[in-house]
């Protein structure tokens, strides 16, 4: 018998940390799991899957406007009941969290509820009980992060935002990631007045620069407000509960709430690491090896933890890659090229490769071909609103080294472009390739011209 409770202990029963269970046991490993908040962690229950139920909410407002050019009448007089949005949404994720809790008990994967702290380099102790493993992973993922400032405890995150008791009528959205214009255009769609700022020239630093403008510019096009180079100073909660915002530049703007998507920082407080030895990079992310093995032998970490691309397909992908090794003793094998993405803003965005900016500054001599266009559903409804589709290709080869969209269902089309660019499709397969017609996505195989080399 195994001088150990169990085999693998996982702290976290997140998207990695759930995958790497369920695996592991699967090979004949005992499995033990410990969770102190929710089953299926950020992106079932406050990230991905809510996010993407909302986004839906928020573009019926478009909809049923867009309705009355094609012959739809009485449209007009729909109108949104928040509380309905929020407590169906609330029942979809608990369906969700059983799911995920059912998908380790049929596993074989011991279930632990509580907060799981390392008090050894093989020991977990949960409470006033103590386990041992062999090997401990941690999959904690990570946690949004709020600057302190006076009156920043009247902010709200990506945590709180979907069980909201009052929906706001004026809300504020600070930060310039992915997740703070999801916000915003979830907040504009659903008939609040929106506020955006951040704090730089222009938001979703890393993108291709093409789609940042473009996007600026539809995002304005449906009514949120944008506030560049703006810094939020303080915030004061007057008596009737609203929210009076003062600027760096002594500005006040009022609103009933103010969410910030000001990034997030590992959920590694608390978890006993420092303690141990395990080594932590500056900004808090654990040090793993190819193997996502710590400074500590024993240990292990998978997924945001650990500082790597903070996406649910990528931390499923490590936890296969993590029980694979262990199977076999090979290297973890995990190619973070090309990595397709979606942002869900409105219009959303898709992409996946090197933006124009990364393959210049990387000495590729790249090919650019274009295409901005107003979808076919808008020549009848009379929306302003465009689609933009762009390509990189590398001349040196013909290799399409990156593709990027913004427009309706930008991650579907981009999806399938990532399959072809992960096979090596050059230029040439792309224009040889028959579009489906009529459809915004033949566009990607129809740019025949460059527009800038």
């Amino acid at each position: 018998m195994s001088e150990f409770d169990f085999d693998l202990f996982v702290i976290g029963a997140g998207s990695g940390g759930v995958r790497a269970a369920r695996m592991a046991a699967a090979t004949g490993m005992r499995v033990a799991v410990v969770e102190d908040r929710y089953m299926g962690g950020t992106c079932v229950n406050v990230g991905c899957v809510p996010k993407k139920l909302f986004v839906y909410a928020s573009s019926y407002s478009e909809t049923f406007e867009d309705a009355t050019a094609f012959g739809w009448q009485g449209q007009g007089g729909a109108q949104f009941a928040w509380p309905t949005l929020r407590d169906n949404n609330a029942k979809e994720i608990t369906r969700l969290n059983g799911i995920y809790r059912k998908l380790l008990g049929n596993a074989g994967v011991t279930v632990i509820d509580g907060r799981g702290k390392l008090t050894g380099r093989q020991q977990v102790t949960v409470g006033d009980t103590q386990y041992s493993a062999e090997r401990i992973l941690v999959a904690t993922g990570g946690w949004p992060y709020v600057p302190e400032f006076p009156g920043s405890e009247h902010v709200i995150t990506s945590n709180e935002v979907f069980s909201l008791e009052v929906f706001p009528k004026r809300v504020l959205v600070v930060g310039g990631g992915y997740i703070a214009v999801e916000f915003a255009g979830i907040f504009a769609g659903l008939g609040a007045e929106t506020h955006l700022s951040y704090r730089r020239d222009l938001f979703l630093r890393g993108f291709d620069n093409d789609i940042r403008h473009f996007v600026r510019d539809e995002i304005e096009k449906k009514s949120v407000q944008l506030h560049f180079h703006h810094q939020v100073s303080s915030i004061e909660k007057a008596p009737d509960g609203s929210l009076r915002v003062q600027d760096s530049d002594g500005n006040v703007l009022e609103v009933d709430a103010v969410l910030y998507a000001t990034g997030r920082k590992p959920n590694t407080r608390g978890l006993g690491l420092e303690e141990l030895g395990v080594v932590l990079q500056k900004d808090g992310t654990i040090g793993i090896d190819d193997n996502f093995r710590s400074s500590v032998t024993s240990i292990y970490a998978l997924g945001d933890v650990t500082g790597g691309p903070e996406l649910t397909p990528v931390a499923l992908a490590e936890a296969m890659a993590l029980v694979k090794h262990w199977q076999t003793g090979k290297t973890a094998e995990i190619d973070y090229n090309n990595i397709p993405t979606a942002v869900f803003c409105q219009p959303n965005i898709g992409t996946v490769g090197l933006s124009e900016e990364e393959a210049r500054q990387a000495g590729i001599s790249v090919a650019i071909y274009r295409s901005d266009f107003r979808a076919m559903r808008h020549s009848v409804s009379g929306r302003d609103e465009r689609t933009l589709m762009k390509l990189v290709v590398d001349t040196s080869n013909d290799r399409v080294i990156g593709a990027h969209m913004v427009g309706p269902d930008a991650g579907e089309i981009i999806q399938g472009i990532a399959v072809a660019m992960k096979a090596g499709a050059t230029k040439s397969v792309f224009d040889q390739t028959i579009g489906i017609h009529p459809t915004a996505a033949e566009e990607f195989v129809t740019m025949r011209t460059p527009v800038a080399e």
